[in-house]
Parts: structure tokens; C-alpha cells; sequence
């Protein structure tokens, strides 16, 4: 769906069903406020078909990287194409500041969020009329105080029936920052330009964040992430390049607007990135093979780099074949679930699971089980197929919405079912090599 969900070079199991509703207008003309930020595609898409609501065409990216002195807020998108006069207007355009937001105003930017993004699935209690006249009885009242505009929300987003679309207190929302994808403070995407390339444009930023204060503007072109030449390479592959330890530093070059100068800079990241993978080579008994070892602990932006990582480094120990351990893995980034699966398209492995292995880690592992790339072992999964964003409202707190979900590649529906393992307890190597074999002549028949 949105620019996390992108995936150009998707393996051929992957479809994408088309939006199911017009796309709303994400800067509603009453008022500035309405501006939204998406901050974070939470947990869940590779399978065969997604079903999203309505995408929003212009703000994507994770949660802020570090504690600004005020929430952050994106700036305007540019439009794509070469006026320095329209660019330098929007750049310049003021943000309202939080505390010139009433409590009105805040109520009715969450109840436009969920308007213009939550998805129906058919279990719960919403439908566009209930919706609307819960707006006019909410602001019918006068909101006396900041705490009784978050309880009113928390109220309104109870009555969805849905489980998954919550509030979250200005705390809380900062706590989201481990889901930052750049560590530098903006977000990119894929723009197609008129010679049928895609360029790679700053698509948001964080206002007095290291990308912002180092000089990169809303709409500039990346065209290297230290030295590397990053024509070609998709958004989130970008996004990964430019994470790394906090207070490293990385050098991005970039072409301002459309037809502007080009610049090198050297930004320093405000995120700490801890890895999420662990590995280590086993020796299989009576075996001259080795396997390896690979446990990934959450999908943050940091998951794909590092499994190919550990993959190389254990396959130049001797692995032959790989174990990938996703037990109490509750999920995390839609992309790196998506990415980290096609890793495995090619192979037959292993994918240890239980029953909290959920959401993102359910789409790694119904990928690769039901294309026949590897057998489930353990436990049947949680069972979470559906998918949050996270959108912040401009006194800092946030909302969580269902936007989407998924199902396998079968076309088995996982929310509130899970996934059951092809072996409770871990197989003998030639039983999982028969059991693939099996599964391939069962799809190809």
C-alpha cells in the first residue's frame, strides 16, 4: 500500500489487490491541521493477495528517530516537477505548532484519520454512517481539556470493535522510534519519472531533524548513500543504507528539487539501531553437514542487512543448509518481512514457529511454507492478519488504525487462526527434503 508496502521486484506469489475506495484527500481544505503523518506500516503483507483501504498519496515513513524539542512534523510534498518559485513557497510554509491546536481540532483530525484509512473486514461494528453521525455527536460538546480530547478518542476508536485501532499518549508515541527507518529523520519513495525510471525522492523529513538541519528539503533526490550508487535499488533498500549505530555518520549525496545542484552530505544518525538477528553454525549428528543457525528476534529496518549478513558468514563456515528461528518474533516492519521472505524463495529451509510467532513473521512463514520453500516447525502461529499504520496528530500523541490484511499465498485467511506447522518436532533432514518434494509435485500437478 503506502511507500513501506512498495515492492517492485516482488517474487512471483506476491499480488496486490487494488484499492477498494477512491483515494481520499490527505490535506482536507477546511484546515492545515489535518495534516497527518504516517509514521509506520505495522506487521503484515507478503501473501498472495493484500487488501488495503484507500491509500493516502503522500506521507510515509517510521517513527521519529530521536525526542525533538516539539513533536515532528512532515513538511508539504513538492510537487514533481521543475518551479523553484511553487518549491521555495512550500518549503517556507509555517506548520502550526501544537499548542495553537485545540482539543476540537485533535478529536476530529483522529476521527479523519480512521475515516480516510481504516479498513472494514467485515468483523466489525463500522460502517460510514455510523461513523459520520459519531463525528456530529462528539463535537456537538465543548472539549474543556487536553485529557478529556484523548479520552473522547480512545472512546471513539473503542466502538470500531477492533482490537488492533487504538490510541496512544504522547509517550507512548515516542516510544515508536524503534521503528525509524532511515535513523536520519525522512522517508523516501519511488517516483516514476517521464523516461519510465523511478527516481528516489525525500518524500517527508522531520523538521529540525539531521536530515533537515544538514540541508536535504522535501522533494530532493537521492542519488548515493556513501559512495554507493542507489539507481535501481527500491526505497526501502535505500532506507536500510542509511541506518546504522547512533551518532554514526553517513554520507548522502543528493539533487535538490528536480533540476537543482547536486550535493554531498554528511549527516549524523540520532537512532540507536540494535541488531535483530543471532546465528550461530550446529553440526548435524552422523553428518558431515552443518547447519545454520539464524534466529531474528523482531523486523525492524536493520533485519534484511543483517540476516544477509549472517547467511554469508555461515555459509563461508560450511552451512549447507539454514534454520530460521522465528519463535516470539510478534513482528514489525510490512517491508522487511516482504524483503527477508524473498531471501528465501530459492531454497528449502526450516522456519521454527510457535504461538507467538505473529503478524510480520506469519507472512515470512506462510510464504516460504506454502511456495514450498521450507517446512513449519513447533507450534500453530498467533494469528494476526491484519495491519496497523501509525499516524501522529499534531500535539504529539498518535493513532493506530487497521488499514489492511493479509492471506496466504493458499488464500487461508490468518487472522484469529494461525498457521499449523507441517512437524511438531524438528524432523529428520530427510524428511523435510521429502515433504518439499511433495509440495512442489502437489503444485506443479
Amino acid at each position: 500500500m503506502r511507500i513501506l508496502l512498495c515492492n517492485c521486484n516482488s517474487p512471483p506469489s506476491l499480488s496486490l489487490t487494488p484499492p477498494q475506495k477512491p483515494p481520499p484527500s490527505l490535506f482536507p481544505a477546511a484546515a492545515v491541521w489535518t495534516k497527518k503523518t504516517l509514521i509506520t506500516a505495522l506487521s503484515g503483507a507478503l501473501s498472495l493477495t493484500l487488501l488495503v483501504s484507500s491509500p493516502s498519496p503522500a506521507l510515509s515513513s517510521d517513527s521519529p528517530p530521536f525526542q525533538p524539542p516539539r513533536p515532528p512534523q512532515l513538511s508539504t510534498p513538492l510537487p514533481d516537477r521543475c518551479n523553484e518559485e511553487e518549491e521555495e513557497q512550500l518549503q517556507n510554509k509555517v506548520v502550526l505548532k501544537p499548542e495553537f491546536v485545540t482539543n476540537e481540532e485533535i478529536v476530529q483530525e483522529a476521527w479523519q484519520i480512521v475515516n480516510d484509512s481504516f479498513l472494514d473486514t467485515g468483523r466489525h461494528r463500522w460502517s460510514p454512517q455510523s461513523w459520520e453521525q459519531k463525528k456530529e455527536d462528539i463535537l456537538g460538546t465543548s472539549i474543556q481539556t487536553r485529557s478529556k480530547a484523548h479520552e473522547l478518542i480512545k472512546r471513539m476508536l473503542a466502538s470500531l470493535g477492533d482490537p488492533y485501532t487504538r490510541f496512544l499518549s504522547p509517550a507512548e508515541f515516542s516510544k515508536m522510534g524503534r521503528y525509524d527507518i532511515t535513523g536520519i529523520g525522512i522517508n523516501i519513495r519511488e517516483v516514476p519519472d517521464d523516461t519510465g525510471s523511478v527516481k528516489l525522492k525525500v518524500q517527508g523529513l522531520i523538521l529540525d531533524g539531521p536530515a533537515h538541519t544538514a540541508g536535504v528539503r522535501q522533494g530532493d533526490e537521492v542519488l548515493a548513500v556513501n559512495g554507493e550508487d542507489v539507481v535501481g535499488k527500491s526505497a526501502f533498500e535505500v532506507s536500510s543504507l542509511l541506518q546504522g549505530p547512533n551518532e554514526t555518520f553517513v554520507t548522502i549525496k543528493i539533487r535538490h528539487g528536480n533540476c537543482g545542484p547536486t550535493q554531498s552530505l554528511e549527516i549524523q544518525r540520532q537512532l540507536v539501531a540494535r541488531s535483530p538477528v543471532f546465528y550461530r553454525l550446529e553440526q548435524v549428528s552422523n553428518s558431515p553437514s552443518s547447519v545454520g543457525y539464524m534466529r531474528l528476534k523482531e523486523f525492524n529496518a536493520l533485519a534484511r542487512k543483517d540476516l544477509v549478513i549472517a547467511m554469508k558468514r555461515l555459509q563461508d563456515m560450511g552451512a549447507s543448509y539454514f534454520i530460521l528461528d522465528l519463535r516470539d518474533n510478534l513482528g514489525g516492519l510490512v517491508q522487511a518481512g516482504i524483503e527477508i521472505a524473498k531471501l528465501f524463495l530459492n531454497k528449502g529451509e526450516t522456519v521454527l514457529v510457535n504461538n507467538r510467532t505473529a503478524s510480520a513473521s506469519e507472512i515470512v512463514a506462510s510464504a516460504l511454507h506454502d511456495n514450498c520453500r521450507a517446512v513449519l516447525v513447533g507450534e500453530r502461529t498467533f494469528g494476526k492478519g491484519l495491519i496497523q499504520s501509525v499516524f501522529e496528530l499534531r500535539d504529539g500523541s498518535g493513532v493506530v488504525v487497521t488499514v489492511g490484511q493479509y492471506v496466504t499465498p493458499n488464500h487461508l485467511d490468518i487472522n484469529g487462526n494461525g498457521i499449523e506447522p507441517d512437524f511438531r518436532n524438528f524432523p529428520g533432514w530427510s524428511d523435510v527434503s521429502q515433504h518439499l518434494l511433495k509440495c512442489n509435485l502437489h503444485q506443479q500437478g
